[in-house]
């Protein structure tokens, strides 16, 4: 057989069953961070643009929009899966030569679950199913260093989750991940240079175009079923040789991601959490800061700490802030936290940490690069006008693999992020619905979606929980 049909032999086998309760849990708390971060997504500028499109364009169809409305399967994978990623605060994966965040496979796995009248079990195999393969891929098939987007490997896993959601057999399913494998190989431009509202769109186009994919292979539309080993394929072109053996795979990866604490991109969070530590424990005043160092591991500094990467410290936009170390370094020692409302239009301009975020250095070290992925580490130093020097270390924070973030922890930030746009009793149905997902039909938890207030949203998040600048 060839890898796309062993692959599609591994998701036609998953069960529910085969998720130990350790995983199922994991699951939940990702399901409940992701739509988290979705509802609190829907005051983001592009969002809006998003709607209109649908609205336009379609207005009708068999599954449910986030905060109303209904449209084909294939647009609400592309409108769900922008508001799950735009706050760019969802779950991520961390291996050596790749980062993905596997949850922007809800929205894609949720409407063709919806689609296919199907239960909660269902819903948590298809995203079981979708963190395997995406996981797996990035740790034996990394395209980052080629100059492709982790979107590249996120085609096999809406392939298969998809694939598995709509109960393909082997034959459709090998042949949706031919499809989807072969043309959506997305370039890294999308997180390179100067950043634009496509870095949090991308993974939602490959979602919606996968699944439309998927759809024709449901249909009996064929592909390209040699799209790993064949001349000019995956390996051939991009990746090169690897080998996962799927018959040995299990649905247990989702262990193995990461919550973020802080709306910002995850390599940061070990160094926004170092210096909010030495925040509250040391006292000093920004105004008294002459310094910032860090040091960190060479995949944080190339991507966000103006590596090979680009320049950090040219920021203007919500995408540019978020992927800034100098940026989020120093709005974390201005404002106490970095939230959503770190990033307004007013905030990111004012003169205060446009002028704090030129004296940060950036440094990776050996030590700390050695120790990625297994630890996040860093060590800030921060030097005083009058010459003290405060530093601290640390290699995790609350989130990590090694600090797992627990459901109650989830809930906090699913009822911050989702507080301007509902209601607590809204968000209590939707958590609980979430909690007892496998005891009930997706379309259950479709509706509590739907009746989401703020439809709409609004242009800027309120500034709520706001800690007093020091």
């Amino acid at each position: 057989m060839t890898c796309a049909e062993q692959l599609a032999g591994f998701v036609s086998r998953a069960s529910f069953d085969d998720i130990s309760n350790a995983a199922r849990l994991q699951l939940k708390i990702r399901i409940l961070d992701a739509l988290g971060c979705a509802i609190g997504a829907m005051g983001g500028d592009p969002v809006a643009l998003l709607r209109d499109q649908v609205e336009e364009f379609d207005g009708e169809g068999n599954c449910t929009l986030i905060g109303g409305g209904r449209a084909a399967p294939d647009r609400v994978a592309f409108y769900n899966g922008a508001l799950v990623r735009y706050l760019d605060f969802n779950d991520s994966y961390l291996s050596k030569g790749e980062t993905c965040h596997p949850s922007d496979n809800l929205a894609p796995v949720l409407a063709a679950v919806e689609y296919s009248n199907g239960s909660g079990r269902d819903l948590l195999t298809a995203l079981a199913v979708c963190y395997q393969v995406q996981c797996r891929l990035s740790d034996v098939a990394p395209v980052r260093a080629a100059g492709f987007d982790h979107t590249t490997q996120g085609s096999y896993a809406v392939a298969a989750g998809v694939s598995k959601a709509l109960a393909l057999n082997d034959v459709k399913t090998a042949n949706a991940i031919g499809i989807c494998g072969t043309a959506f190989n997305a370039l890294r431009v999308t997180r390179t240079g100067k950043l634009s509202h496509w870095k949090g769109l991308a993974y939602a186009n490959t979602a919606a175009a996968c699944t439309f994919a998927t759809f024709l292979a449901m249909r009996g539309v064929t592909g390209p079923l040699e799209v790993f080993e064949g001349d000019k394929g995956f390996m051939d072109a991009i990746a090169g040789c690897f080998l996962i053996d799927w018959s040995e795979e299990n649905l247990e990866r989702v262990t193995a991601t990461v919550l973020k604490k802080y709306n910002a991109e995850v390599h940061s969070q070990s160094a926004i959490e170092c210096a909010l530590q030495l925040r509250r424990q040391e006292k000093f005043t920004v105004a008294e800061i002459e310094q910032i160092d860090l040091e960190t591991f060479d995949v944080a500094y190339n991507i966000i700490g103006g590596g090979d990467e680009g320049d950090k410290t040219l920021v203007a936009t919500k995408e540019q802030a978020d992927h800034s170390l100098p940026y989020l370094i120093s709005v974390a020692l201005l404002d106490g936290q970095v939230m959503p409302e770190q990033y307004t239009t007013e905030r990111i301009n004012r003169r205060d940490v446009q002028e704090l975020l030129n004296n940060v250095s950036i440094h990776p070290t050996d030590d700390f690069s050695g120790r990625f992925p297994a630890e996040m580490p860093c060590r800030l130093a921060i030097t005083l006008r009058n010459g003290r020097v405060l530093s601290k270390e640390i290699y995790d924070y609350p989130g990590f693999v090694s600090n797992p973030m627990s459901w109650e922890m989830a809930f906090e930030k699913f009822e911050r992020l989702t507080g301007p746009f509902t209601t607590g009793s809204s968000q209590r149905s939707i958590a609980d619905a979430v909690k007892n997902l496998e005891l009930i039909p997706v379309r259950d938890l479709a509706q509590l979606l739907h009746n989401v207030e703020g439809r709409h949203g609004k242009s800027e998040p309120k500034a709520v929980h706001r800690v007093k600048e020091r």
